[in-house]
């Protein structure tokens, strides 16, 4: 006969490595932004562009893989 169906585990939640996307989606955002800034001839203002690019890439990053374990 049918086998009884088992509930889907529900998405964890990891606090650390959430941090841990956040830090390394920014980290690298400022990178290619310092490595644009550097052709262009101003590394600091392509680190500082990378920055402001990358806080909220760093965000989207975490909601795209902990979503729906914070729903």
């Amino acid at each position: 006969m049918l086998r009884p169906m088992e509930p889907s585990p529900r998405p964890t939640f990891s606090p650390a490595g959430a941090g841990g996307l956040l830090v390394a989606t920014t980290a690298a955002t400022i990178g290619v932004g310092s490595l644009i800034g550097w052709a262009a001839g101003k590394w600091a203002y392509g680190a500082l562009g990378g920055a402001v690019a990358g806080l909220p890439a760093g965000v989207a990053a975490v909601y795209k893989r902990y979503g729906d374990a914070l729903k």
